[in-house]
């Protein structure tokens, strides 16, 4: 049905955003990819990779643009998180923010700053500098929404490498749900899941036995999720 234009009321004017909370993991430790911003407002100040959305493009096209145009760095996993839509969060005016988490292994994407940030760089979430806007806010919602989500999807796959110890992956859990796991009963139940596969070799350069090096079966996942099968740790 074509309208007439007399009859359309005015629509408010407001920006949309998007930022993103993207984890990596290195050393028993959990990271995230921060930007050192390069223009007004917040100079010089630390924040998300993110930025306006354009009229044309989608909210998944934009947040990918943004990654790459200020980090250099594609994201392994991602969906999106929460919108942020407080009155006074940007000073330059009425944005609301899409929110988005997503994870991606560090030594993947070295990050590289360019358009907008001067700098990228991994920070470790246990001390991370003061942030920009309201993003230490969207940082602590991605970390609840983090720590919820690996209990029952196995998103933990996408911060190891593509072979990994059971060691590792534990110790990764541990990390993200801050607080240790029985060993026997967390091997059990992973082994147990059918997703894992002995790829026949071992870590080199350790001093005692050598443990068995494993991958994540992607694709057994898929068809199980299809089927209704839901990961459990």
């Amino acid at each position: 049905m074509k309208l007439d234009a007399e009859c359309v009321p005015d629509i408010p004017r407001y920006a949309v955003a998007v930022d993103c909370v993207l984890f990596g993991a290195a050393q028993d430790a959990l990271e995230i990819l921060l930007v050192r911003r390069g223009v007004a407002p917040f100079r010089d100040a630390w924040a998300l990779p993110g930025g306006l959305v354009q009229p044309s493009e989608s909210l998944v096209a934009a947040v990918l643009r943004e990654l790459r145009e200020e980090t250099a760095v594609a994201p392994d996993f991602l969906e999106q998180l929460y919108t942020f839509g407080d009155v006074g969060r940007d000073p330059r005016g009425r944005v609301i923010s899409v929110a988005w988490l997503g994870l991606v292994r560090p030594d993947r994407y070295p990050p590289l700053g360019a358009t907008d940030a001067v700098e990228a760089r991994w920070w470790p979430l246990s001390a991370l500098p003061p942030l920009s806007f309201d993003h230490g806010a969207i940082v602590e919602v991605g970390r609840t929404r983090l720590r919820g989500k690996v209990r029952y999807q196995p998103i933990g796959f996408e911060l190891l490498p593509e072979r990994f110890t059971l060691t590792q992956l534990q110790s990764l859990y541990e990390v993200v749900l801050e607080r240790p796991l029985d060993k026997r009963n967390f091997r059990r139940k992973v082994l147990r899941t059918g997703l894992l596969v002995d790829t026949g070799d071992k870590q080199e350069d350790v001093r005692h036995r050598p443990p068995v090096l494993y991958r994540f079966d992607t694709e057994q996942y898929r068809r199980l999720e299809s089927q209704g099968y839901l990961f459990e740790v």
